[in-house]
C-alpha cells in the first residue's frame, strides 16, 4: 500500500481536530468546569479574590466560636484553611475579635482574606483601623465594612467612618470597603452609593433574618415574602460590579434540619448572584457538611 503524503494544511486540520476531540471528552470537560467551595473567585470587579466559602466568626455575636476556647477556635480556623476556606469574616463587636491573631499566626498572609467591620461612629475611625491591624497582627485589612446599617440615610450617620475608610483605602491600609445592612431601606441605599465596593447581604430562601422594610429589624418576622425584594437589590449590585457576600445562609443557626440547610445552600450556589457565602461554624463536621453541600449544589449547574 502506498503512503500518500498530506499537505501542511491537512496536517494542521487533523491535529486540531484530534486535540479538540481530546478536550471534549467527558472526563476532561468535567475537570475543566468543576466548581467547589474552595475555589478562589473574583469579588465582583474589585480585582480581589475570595474563597467561595468563608468562615464566619460571629455566630451570636461570636459567643458560639468563643465558647470553643482558644485552642478550639484556632483549630477550627486552621481546619477551614486546610480545606481551602481562606476567607474569614469577623467584626470589632464579635467576641472573637481579639482571638484572630493567634488563630492565623504562621499562615501565609497573602493567602488569607480578612473581612472585618466597624460599628457605630468612633471619634477617630482611622485610629480604630490601625488598632484592628494591631489586634489581628496584620499590615493591612482586605475588606472593611460599615457594620449593621439600618436607617435609610445611614451614609449621613456614618460619614466620618466612611471618609476614614476611603483614606485608609488610598493608603492601602485596607483594600476595599463596603457595608453590611440590616434593613431593606438601608440595603437599597447601599446599592445607590458608588462608595460601596462590597456588600454583605442577609440571604436565604426561607426569609429568615432577612432585610425587611421595617427598621426595627430585630423584631421583623421571618417570611419567604421578603426574599424577592432582597434578590432584586442583589441583582442591581451585580449589574454594578459590586462584590457580593451572602450571610445568614444557615438562618443565623436556626436551620437545624438538614433539609433546610440543603435548601438554603443550593439556593445560594445556584442563584448566580453571590461571589461568596459566609457561615458561622462551631465544628469541623459542620465545615465538612457545608463544603459537601456546596460542591453538590455547584455540580448540579456545571
Amino acid at each position: 500500500m502506498k503512503n500518500h503524503p498530506i499537505s501542511r494544511r491537512q496536517f494542521i486540520e487533523r491535529t486540531a481536530a484530534l486535540a479538540g476531540g481530546v478536550m471534549l471528552t467527558p472526563l476532561a470537560a468535567a475537570q475543566t468546569i468543576r466548581k467547589t467551595a474552595a475555589d478562589q473567585v473574583p469579588l465582583g470587579k474589585t480585582g480581589l479574590k475570595v474563597s467561595r466559602l468563608s468562615i464566619g466568626c460571629g455566630t451570636s455575636s461570636g459567643r458560639v466560636q468563643k465558647d470553643l476556647g482558644v485552642e478550639g477556635f484556632n483549630r477550627l480556623v486552621r481546619y477551614a484553611y486546610d480545606q481551602g476556606v481562606t476567607t474569614i469574616d469577623i467584626a470589632q463587636s464579635y467576641q472573637t475579635h481579639s482571638m484572630l491573631k493567634d488563630a492565623i499566626k504562621g499562615l501565609p498572609r497573602e493567602k488569607i482574606f480578612i473581612q472585618t467591620k466597624m460599628g457605630g461612629v468612633p471619634a477617630d475611625p482611622m485610629a480604630e483601623i490601625d488598632n484592628y491591624r494591631k489586634i489581628y497582627g496584620v499590615d493591612y485589612i482586605d475588606s472593611l465594612l460599615v457594620h449593621c446599617t439600618i436607617a435609610p440615610n445611614w451614609e449621613e450617620e456614618r460619614k466620618r467612618t466612611m471618609d476614614a475608610m476611603q483614606e485608609a483605602k488610598e493608603k492601602k491600609i485596607i483594600l476595599v470597603h463596603g457595608v453590611s445592612c440590616h434593613s431593606l431601606p438601608a440595603l437599597k441605599r447601599s446599592v445607590e452609593l458608588d462608595w460601596v465596593d462590597v456588600h454583605l447581604v442577609r440571604v436565604n430562601p426561607q426569609g429568615v433574618a432577612m432585610d425587611t422594610p421595617r427598621t426595627d429589624t430585630w423584631n421583623a418576622p421571618s417570611d419567604e415574602s421578603h426574599v424577592p425584594a432582597v434578590m432584586e437589590q442583589i441583582k442591581l449590585m451585580r449589574q454594578k460590579g459590586r462584590g457580593i457576600i451572602g450571610m445568614k445562609i444557615i438562618g443565623e443557626g436556626r436551620f437545624t434540619k438538614p433539609e433546610d440547610r440543603e435548601k438554603s445552600i443550593r439556593f445560594a450556589m445556584q442563584c448566580g448572584l453571590l461571589d461568596c457565602v459566609t457561615i458561622g461554624f462551631k465544628s469541623t463536621a459542620e465545615i465538612d457538611e457545608a463544603i459537601q453541600r456546596i460542591n453538590a449544589a455547584l455540580a448540579e449547574v456545571a
